[in-house]
């Protein structure tokens, strides 16, 4: 899809696939309500504003819409949708041993009991290895500080949806924004 195509989209369209790239309601909302872009740039600058003005609930209602990382019962389960990106999302995970994915698994439910949540990372071009370091190393965190460190996680994850979305070269784990 262009971002011409996205564009002229009717709203209900339009908001179902930018649902694919965040399922926090405000956030489509807004976006959907922002068409047409006139760059990609805008789109994605207009997303990332978005997002950084929206609450914990919101985050919160976004976060929801991934599967656990490396899950791959919830990976079919979750948002059909998104399987196919979120799958290419966690292509790390597929060299991964057993043990690995066990300890990657266990460490998740650790996280979700702690923080109320499930970690969220932007997995692209992660090794499961180094998803599991990113985990563990987040667990010390206070909530409000790993809240803020998984919002720019999402953020970012939504950036590469985006980019996917339309077609563009994706990069958005790596950009600084």
């Amino acid at each position: 899809m262009t971002l011409d195509e996205l564009n002229q989209l009717p709203e209900d369209q339009a908001a179902e696939l930018l649902f694919q790239c965040n399922t926090s309601l405000r956030w489509v909302e807004q976006m959907t309500a922002l068409r047409p872009f006139e760059s990609a740039v805008q789109l994605l600058e207009s997303s990332v504003q978005i997002w950084q003005a929206l609450d914990m609930p919101d985050h919160l209602q976004a976060f929801e819409g991934h599967p656990k990382i490396g899950d791959i019962q919830s990976l079919k389960q979750k948002f059909a949708a998104t399987k196919d990106w979120a799958s290419g999302e966690q292509s790390g995970m597929s060299q991964a041993d057993e043990r690995l994915i066990e300890r990657l698994a266990q460490a998740n439910n650790e996280y979700q009991d702690r923080f109320g949540f499930i970690f969220i990372i932007c997995a692209t071009g992660k090794s499961a290895d180094e998803m599991l370091d990113a985990l563990e190393a987040r667990m010390i965190n206070p909530l409000p500080i790993e809240l803020g460190v998984a919002a720019k996680e999402q953020e970012k994850i939504t950036q590469l949806r985006l980019q996917k979305l339309i077609e563009q070269s994706p990069d958005a784990c790596h950009r600084q924004t």
